[in-house]
């Protein structure tokens, strides 16, 4: 059977999506039209791209100098530019404050010295990244690891060459209806991005922005040869994790608002199924990994730890009312004790995830199949629908209501 997949976003906890999809297509079923957040949109991208479980399975297990090779992904950040350190918020700071007895002409060079000093040190660089480019931590190495999957073996009998495309581009070359959401900071919205919206948009940027977790990964800036999104010109803006706004938006697949739709393309007759990482769920076998002295990173600021707690506090409000309205459609991959940003987990408890993953969709798909698709209650079909518009509506905002660019 067809379905239209939905995965949510979770950092690190997203390896189960493997297990999952290991016995999705053990089943013999296929993916129509694929939408991700976050660790979702890494997953959903591949699935476009051709990947199968197994290559998946086989990506996770890489290693580099002895460690899981996502470990690189929280990357030292690259080297600050002089114009970077001349125009910082840090050296404006430093400049705003009078040391008493010292020469205004000492104290700016000994400001220059300092924030020159800071950007250069490999632990007091994360502070600096963290306050001008809004993040602790370098993608970089996330992008040239995607670059090299979109790259490698190949798609239909010939080599991938995905990397270096635009949205548009690869749909026309997979045929492949790929959505991955995002958040417009400066905007204030939520975006969706796809051939549909935003064609001009390279694809490694399209998951690089929907998986920058604010104040952990550097913010990505919207670059002027990415094209317009719905016929705006949005260069310039800031562009973070789309699970800011909604890291579960299966509603968009649900939703018949004609903009809604407009935005996700034509709603078909393949169900829907949403993969959600549900940390209230164990993972068989798995203990809690021992604790670690706290290293001197993102975790230790108390600043950061109650954003992120507001944060996840929002995104679990949205993602229960999600689950409660869809509950039927959602398969609940159980993730509890792993953490987000839990790269460097041992292969035990990687493996352990990924057949947990196995297990419950297994589970969830022997249930589903005892439902008869031939009978519909259209009485509770209309209340999801309209519950669905609701809260696409509301995610949405205005987003909806901006004109789209021609397909």
């Amino acid at each position: 059977m067809k379905f239209d997949l939905v995965f949510e976003g979770g950092g690190a906890k997203g390896m189960i999506f493997v297990g999952a999809l290991q016995e999705f297509e053990a089943r013999g079923n296929t993916h129509g039209r694929l939408l991700g957040t976050s660790a979702g949109a890494i997953t959903a991208t591949l699935l476009a791209a051709g990947y199968g479980s197994q290559e998946m399975l086989e990506a996770l297990a890489e290693k580099q100098d002895g460690k899981s090779v996502f470990t690189s992904f929280m990357g030292t950040p690259a080297p600050f530019t002089k114009e970077e350190i001349l125009d910082s918020d840090i050296l404006t700071l430093l400049k705003s404050i009078d040391i008493p007895l010292i020469p205004e002409a000492i104290e700016e060079k000994l400001d220059d010295k300092l924030i020159g000093w800071l950007a250069k040190q490999p632990r007091s660089s994360h502070l600096v990244s963290f306050v001008e480019r809004g993040g602790w931590y370098s993608a970089d190495n996330f992008i040239r690891w995607l670059q090299t999957k979109l790259d490698s073996g190949k798609y239909k009998r010939k080599p991938r060459q995905f990397s270096g495309i635009t949205l548009e581009q690869f749909y026309a070359a997979t045929r492949k209806d790929l959505s991955l959401v995002v958040s417009d900071t400066t905007g204030e919205s939520m975006l969706v991005v796809n051939h549909r919206t935003a064609p001009e948009c390279p694809l490694v940027w399209a998951v690089r922005m929907s998986m920058s977790i604010p104040l952990l990964w550097q913010e990505v800036v919207w670059q002027k040869e990415w094209g317009l999104y719905l016929g705006q010109d949005i260069t310039g803006h800031t562009i973070v994790d789309g699970g800011l706004l909604s890291n579960f938006p299966i509603e968009l697949f649900l939703s018949s608002l004609e903009n809604v739709t407009a935005l996700m393309g034509p709603k078909g007759d393949a169900p829907v199924m949403g993969l959600l990482i549900d940390e209230t769920l164990p993972v068989p076998g798995a203990e809690q990994p021992a604790a670690q002295k706290p290293s001197s990173g993102i975790g230790e600021l108390q600043t950061v730890r109650r954003i992120s707690n507001l944060v996840n506090t929002l995104l679990s409000a949205h993602d229960k009312m999600v689950m409660d309205a869809f509950e039927k459609l959602v398969v609940h991959l159980p993730a509890q004790g792993y953490g987000t940003t839990e790269f460097d987990m041992s292969d035990e408890r990687r493996e352990l995830l990924v057949a947990a993953g196995q297990k419950t969709m297994s589970k969830y798909l022997d249930q589903r199949a005892m439902v008869s698709f031939a009978v519909v209650d259209e009485a509770e079909e209309d209340r999801a629908a309209e519950t669905a518009n609701k809260i696409a509506a509301r995610i949405l905002g205005r987003t909806i209501n901006q004109k789209l660019t021609p397909a």
